[in-house]
């Protein structure tokens, strides 16, 4: 029996409690995410950054395992031994090259490693130089990066949060360590506290590390954390008029609290991709000083005094310079296009 359309009676039947299928045919609801996962999404979906990535990780892997598992060390001098004349033959080695000693034991049946990048003029392997320059390379832009944004972050909140006389006082901190011209600076600080830190250093624990590197250290957190404290300052001025910044201030947080647990983490995204961006500088910097020779200590290399080495025989063993100046050129291409990665799949705004 088939119900007349002009009836104003109800049907029952439609206020029966909806199945669990009836509610998943007409609910569709997306699992729940954080923006954190939503940005590795985002992130994984750009190719050039993924790989980038891969490719930076890749790397960082085979400068910590690979001295592990080597036979040779990077300050070995194969030629030298105790009690007996050098062997002059294992310097200046080309790639894949052995010296005479090593083929009169391979005619006897020995196995020996081969030199894949050959030996520099001290015969030292020249492929675990690299690699160890790569360490102390990556090392150092990586925790200069963490001091600029400890620094950064720091000033840049507090100029930010608390405004007034104190904003002002940080900002033109700021202004003036802008208008100094940069690399002269950093070659200056960097002469001046190699002769001034390398005494004080002297029985201590940091003495393994090198007053270059210490100094290298002091000088990002003395001329490099302007940028980040701009940028944290710009973000804090645009969130501490918001809702919830007011709402803790009414139930008497303090500045510390309100900057640690609000302010912050809402810019996270922001620091993230700034702390991204500042490794590969970080690195060339590195690079720069210790070709001018005010980088690490020797015989401890980095790619930079590797490249500076390499000066003095560039016509007769031009491959010497030009595997560093590879290396640094594929860690800094690779950090700059994952920053932009970070930056596309992160920031909010070109998200919504």
């Amino acid at each position: 029996m088939t119900k007349n359309p002009l009836s104003m009676q109800l049907d029952v039947d439609d206020f029966l409690p909806a199945s669990e299928e009836d509610k998943a045919y007409m609910v569709q609801m997306r699992p729940s995410s954080t923006f954190f996962k939503d940005g590795c999404k985002r992130l994984y979906k750009n190719k050039v950054a993924f790989v980038s990535m891969c490719v930076i990780i890749l790397i960082t892997l085979a400068s910590i395992l690979l001295p592990m598992v080597w036979p040779y060390s990077y300050e070995q001098q194969l030629g030298v031994q105790p009690g007996k004349p050098v062997d002059a033959s294992y310097n200046n080695l080309a790639p894949m090259e052995y010296s005479r000693a090593e083929e009169a034991r391979m005619e006897q049946g020995e196995s020996v490693f081969p030199h894949l990048f050959g030996t520099d003029a001290a015969g030292r392997d020249y492929f675990i130089r690299v690699v160890y320059g790569t360490r102390i390379s990556l090392a150092v832009g990586f925790f200069a990066s963490i001091i600029v944004l400890l620094v950064g972050m720091t000033l840049g909140s507090i100029a930010g949060f608390m405004g007034g006389r104190v904003d002002m006082f940080i900002m033109r901190v700021v202004d003036i360590i802008y208008s100094l011209p940069d690399m002269l600076m950093v070659i200056l600080l960097a002469a001046v506290m190699r002769e001034t830190i390398g005494t004080a250093l002297e029985g201590t624990v940091l003495q393994a590390i090198g007053s270059n590197i210490i100094s290298l250290f002091v000088i990002f957190a003395l001329l490099y954390w302007c940028s980040m404290a701009r940028l944290i300052r710009g973000q804090i001025l645009s969130l501490r008029e918001q809702e919830y910044v007011l709402a803790a201030q009414a139930t008497g947080a303090g500045a510390k609290w309100i900057i640690t647990k609000h302010l912050i983490p809402n810019c996270i995204s922001v620091v993230i991709i700034s702390t991204a961006l500042q490794i590969p500088s970080a690195i060339f910097t590195e690079s720069f000083l210790s070709f001018l020779g005010l980088g690490v200590n020797a015989p401890m290399p980095s790619l930079g005094s590797l490249a500076s080495d390499a000066l003095n025989g560039i016509t007769t063993y031009p491959y010497r310079l030009v595997i560093p100046a590879i290396v640094i050129s594929l860690i800094v291409l690779g950090l700059n296009l994952f920053g932009d990665g970070l930056r596309d799949a992160f920031d909010p705004k070109l998200n919504q």
